[in-house]
């Protein structure tokens, strides 16, 4: 990852480019879009307040419901025209919706000016796909792969001073008949909790007064001590 956000830098010969980031869906849609938003500004990008300011817009959507898809891509078209005045701007598309075959095939099909999605299991692949796409001029689509390990040391920007998002687990094995996480965020995969312990004690020290941890289902968490065992660590940390 590191690579290619140094890559990406040498590509744009640190211009002052900005890059806007629009969330849908979920607090951990909201978790990887501070991700997003911190592989952007490690990239050299500076985090716009309008698209319209934006060299670099990346939409991460939501896919729990038919509604939530189409709210996306009504979002996705409102951005053709920006393209239009600009041709230099990239328009990404990531989150659980590109998870699906049938919406990645729409989005190259329809939607001509989006050039690239991916989704969320491939987040730390941004910077490579990105990259690629500036040096090809190529669209790029990727699929999820089989194996999705969890990628630690991810750039954050977090969007609150007192306030962050902690995510523990991934994925989901249940299987509800209600429900596409298992199909789009894959298997459950648990950060090992020094990793964690170290992100919520970094947090503390910087003056966040609201950890939320997150998990699809929190109770099944296996990162080396079960989610209770992980509580009782995290409560022992030092400070307010």
């Amino acid at each position: 990852m590191n690579e290619y956000i140094e890559k990406v830098r040498q590509f744009n010969n640190d211009q002052a480019l900005c890059a806007y980031v629009v969330t849908f869906g979920c607090q951990q849609n909201e978790a990887d879009s501070e991700k997003i938003c911190g592989m952007a500004e490690a990239m050299g990008y500076t985090i716009a307040d309008a698209p319209e300011k934006a060299d670099l817009i990346v939409v991460n959507t939501c896919a729990i419901r038919e509604h939530a898809e189409q709210k996306a891509l009504s979002s996705i078209g409102q951005f053709k025209h920006l393209k239009e005045a600009k041709p230099a701007l990239i328009i990404g598309v990531c989150g659980c919706m590109v998870a699906q075959e049938h919406r990645r095939n729409e989005l190259r099909q329809s939607y001509p000016y989006v050039a690239f999605s991916f989704p969320p299991t491939e987040l730390d692949r941004f910077p490579k796909i990105l990259f690629e796409v500036l040096q090809t001029q190529k669209r790029i689509f990727t699929p999820e792969s089989d194996f999705c390990p969890i990628e630690e040391g991810l750039p954050v920007r977090r969007s609150e001073k007192h306030k962050a998002w902690v995510s523990i687990m991934y994925g989901c094995n249940n299987f509800c008949s209600y429900c596409i996480v298992p199909y789009v965020r894959d298997r459950e995969r648990s950060r090992d909790y020094p990793y964690i312990l170290d992100e919520v004690a970094d947090l503390v020290n910087s003056g966040v007064k609201d950890i939320t941890l997150l998990g699809q289902n929190v109770n099944s968490y296996r990162g080396g001590c079960t989610f209770a065992e992980l509580i009782e660590k995290i409560g022992g940390i030092d400070g307010d």
